[in-house]
C-alpha cells in the first residue's frame, strides 16, 4: 500500500499537463491586477475631463 501511495505521488510530481493553465491565469490574474489599479487613474481623469466640458456647456445654455 505505501509503495502504491509513493509511486502514484511521484507521477502526480512528473506530471506537468496543467503548467501552461497555471501559467496562463497568472498573467490573466497580473493583466486584472493592472487594469484593476489603473481604473482610479484613469476614473479620475474622465471626470475631470467631463466636468470641465460641463461647465464649458453650461455658459452656452444658460
Amino acid at each position: 500500500m505505501k509503495t502504491l501511495i509513493l509511486n502514484s505521488l511521484n507521477r502526480l510530481h512528473k506530471d506537468e499537463a496543467g503548467q501552461g493553465l497555471v501559467e496562463y491565469l497568472l498573467i490573466l490574474a497580473l493583466v486584472a491586477f493592472a487594469a484593476t489599479a489603473g481604473m482610479s487613474t484613469l476614473a479620475s481623469g474622465l471626470n475631470s475631463a467631463f466636468s470641465k466640458i460641463g461647465s464649458i456647456l453650461g455658459v452656452y445654455i444658460t
